[in-house]
């Protein structure tokens, strides 16, 4: 490499590092108000106090059982829901800042969502084309006409698997299997040109021999197409096969994050340890023993200080009863837990001195 190249690649090295994440929350919380009567006071703390980030052409999973807040926040993103608390940055600007119909529509454009369930999320009177040619003509002004949106229509519904794309746009959902309606999702989230698809449980209901598909259309949209993903499931394998960076999220706390692979090779929650042993090993007998399994899920209606998940860990100290863990910084990389025992810092430190 010639000095002058060498010296060229710092400046845009610092450029990249200066640059803000694709999206990012801070502190972002969302309560939902539950009881009879307009008078209830008591709330439900779906989400509590989550700052994330995902950057460019990442794909970032978001794991947890049912009932641990991640379609919440999936709602939160895609502007469903307002958040209680906290706040949303895309791309530097934070979502409060949006005003008229012009900014949502080009929101919702770069960061659209593709559902759980395929046989709901296709209009069953139309053809696959219509939903589609919708979406290019609200989002996509660039089109000028009938001619060169269908045209853009093929290609999206090629680029996710499913070919001759003239034809697949002709039929009717009812003529397709679930593994090509939930392609066909991905195809109308892709013709937005986004830069993030919140995919929220898009394998979940589909058979398990077509699963591994669509999770390899997700990272070929990453490698082609540039697009970033939230991908939130419940099964932990599918986050280890596709995803960058894993979130584990338990009664509305992300209680440990980090590179995939150091997450699920030295798990430092016991929650995400007892996620991995629910991964069935098909050399092993169908048996559940631990104590934290067989545990109620946590209580998040008006919650008290101390960790969720003290009920069903068999590490609890004094501290988990009276104050909530924080993410704390491991010994990996950008490997963080929120847990009194495991996490070194103020945390660590709590427990110690309750105990």
């Amino acid at each position: 490499m010639s000095p002058t190249t060498e010296n060229a690649a710092v400046p845009e090295a610092a450029v990249a590092a200066a640059k803000p994440p694709l999206l990012e929350t801070v502190h972002l919380s969302r309560h939902f108000r539950v009881g009879g009567g307009l008078l209830s006071r008591a709330h439900l703390h779906a989400v509590d106090d989550v700052s994330m980030t995902i950057r460019e052409r990442e794909i970032v999973a978001l794991v947890g059982e049912s009932g641990s807040g991640k379609s919440t926040m999936a709602r939160l993103l895609a502007q469903v829901y307002k958040p209680t608390s906290g706040e949303i940055r895309f791309q530097g600007r934070s979502l409060a800042d949006l005003h008229g119909r012009r900014d949502q529509l080009r929101y919702r454009s770069d960061v659209p969502m593709v559902f759980q369930d395929p046989f709901a999320s296709l209009n069953p009177v139309y053809k696959v084309a219509h939903g589609i040619m919708r979406g290019l003509k609200l989002h996509r002004p660039d089109l000028k006409d009938a001619e060169q949106r269908h045209a853009e229509a093929v290609r999206v519904v090629e680029a996710v698997g499913l070919r001759p794309g003239a034809e697949i746009l002709e039929r009717y959902p009812y003529e397709m299997s679930g593994g090509q309606r939930q392609r066909i999702g991905f195809a109308q989230a892709l013709a937005y040109r986004p830069k993030l698809i919140l995919a929220d449980e898009p394998v979940s209901m589909l058979d398990v021999s077509i699963r591994i598909g669509l999770l390899n259309v997700m990272a070929q949209l990453r490698e082609k197409e540039g697009v970033s993903f939230l991908y939130i499931t419940h099964d932990i394998a599918s986050a280890r096969y596709v995803s960058d960076r894993v979130m584990v999220m338990y009664g509305g706390h992300v209680v440990e994050s980090g590179p995939t692979e150091t997450v699920l090779a030295d798990p430092q929650h016991p929650y995400t340890q007892l996620l991995l042993e629910a991964v069935p090993d098909p050399r092993a007998p169908l048996t559940v023993t631990t104590e934290a399994a067989r545990a109620e899920p946590p209580a998040v209606i008006d919650p008290k200080p101390g960790c969720r998940f003290r009920a069903r860990c068999p590490l609890a100290v004094d501290a988990c009863d009276q104050v909530t863990p924080v993410l704390q910084p491991l010994a990996a990389p950008d490997h963080q837990a929120a847990c009194h025992v495991n996490a070194p810092g103020p945390s660590a430190s709590a427990a110690s001195a309750v105990s």
